[in-house]
């Protein structure tokens, strides 16, 4: 769901400041965003989406090619993606009691508590492989293994089974850094940095197996996103109230108050991971054919951005929060469709498997991100299922 801070919204469509709601009781005007302010925070948004998509769709195919278990993707099947809204919806409406009945003080800070561990956990992952050139190969690079288990004997069972080296704990150590950062400050820029790790890990290391699961996900998704936005007011409402690093955000006050801004235009995560991991399908079904060309990719891409750019504009235009989906969804799909349509390869990519590149105990997708605009659970996805691989070299990512 895409959604802007601004006093010109409706009530139901507006996530109001602290300052904001003051000012309003005090009877003061609220911040009005200038037009250059909004243009300089949806082209940051716009650009921030970008970039998980792109190098996130870059690592998959890298991902999807790797012989060791610990980088193996997770794999959606059509069965996942056609449960995917129900478990999203009873998800999203759960999180909406809770904030309800309990006091969303306390929900937001264990939920900040639980995203302070997996945004370090997301960061070090996504940085990892910077890392690994940044630093020279010549310097001592010494192997460590966090072991856990339980029981004794033939009983003995492995909990956790960690490894990881020195530059593992460089990342760690800069990516705990900005958790603290972010849990005590909640500041925009630290939220960013766990959202767009998130994003990147989930376009990474979600993997559907064929171009018509990602149909089925879609098209779900975007009923699901239109039903709950404009047929109810529970996902504004939770997206309002969940403080947790689930959405990008870009101050649209940064060039009166700087870095201290605090009137936010934001986009949700699920709008970048789940077109993301359509558009990553795409790329991989590019590098199959062997053409040395990335044609769906880039029309997938280029949609995307159309798309987005849409959203932006109705969302400006109308001065109410849009579900992205709903223009996300109709371009992702229908642009490679028509390219595939013009090349005369649609049955070819209807028919292509990318689960067919992936080892054979590659890990089966068995829960799902939830909230469109901001899953808790986006972050559980990607984390070990009891199938997976028990001796492995853990990613440190929650995605």
């Amino acid at each position: 769901m895409a959604e802007v801070e601004s006093p010109l919204l409706p009530d139901s469509a507006v996530n109001v400041t602290l300052n904001d709601t003051e000012a309003a009781s005090a009877g003061t005007a609220r911040f009005v965003a200038t037009p250059e302010g909004s243009a300089v925070a949806y082209g940051s948004l716009v650009v921030m989406a970008l970039l998980p998509i792109f190098f996130g769709a870059l690592r998959s195919v890298t991902c999807a090619k790797s012989k060791n278990s610990c980088d193996m993707p997770e794999t959606i099947t059509s069965r996942d993606a056609a449960r995917f809204p129900i478990i999203a919806s009873c998800t999203l409406f759960g999180l909406y009691l809770f904030f309800k009945i309990f006091s969303q003080e306390y929900i937001n800070l264990l939920l900040s508590l639980y995203f302070f561990v997996l945004g370090i956990l997301a960061l070090s992952h996504t940085l990892s492989p910077a890392m690994n050139k940044i630093i020279p190969a010549n310097l001592p690079n010494k192997q460590y293994q966090l072991l856990f288990t339980q029981g004794t004997g033939e009983t003995k069972e492995e909990i956790v089974n960690y490894e990881f080296d020195t530059k593992d704990l460089v990342c760690l150590v800069f990516s705990s850094v900005v958790g603290v950062w972010y849990l005590l400050k909640k500041h925009w820029i630290a939220n960013n940095l766990f959202g767009l790790a998130f994003a990147l890990n989930g376009v990474e290391l979600l993997h559907l197996n064929n171009v018509s699961t990602g149909c089925i996900l879609l098209g779900g998704l975007f009923v699901y996103d239109v039903f709950w936005v404009f047929g109810t007011n529970v996902m504004v409402t939770v997206a309002k109230s969940f403080e947790a690093p689930i959405k990008l955000v870009f101050p649209q006050d940064i060039l009166e108050k700087g870095l201290a801004a605090n009137n936010f235009a934001m986009l949700g995560l699920g709008d970048i991971v789940i077109p993301g991991i359509f558009i990553a399908l795409l790329l991989r079904f590019d590098v199959s054919l062997k053409k040395n060309s990335r044609t769906y990719f880039y029309t997938s891409f280029l949609a995307y951005i159309f798309g987005l750019g849409l959203t932006i504009y109705v969302m400006h235009t109308f001065k109410h929060a849009q579900p992205a989906l709903l223009y996300l969804v109709p371009a992702c799909i229908g642009f490679p469709v028509v390219v595939a349509l013009v090349k005369g390869e649609l049955t070819e990519m209807f028919s292509y498997e990318s689960s067919a590149e992936i080892l054979p105990h590659t890990p089966r997708l068995t829960h799902f991100p939830t909230v469109s605009g901001s899953p808790a659970s986006l972050a559980n996805s990607m984390q070990q299922k009891p199938n997976s691989p028990r001796r492995r070299r853990t990613n440190p990512s929650p995605m």
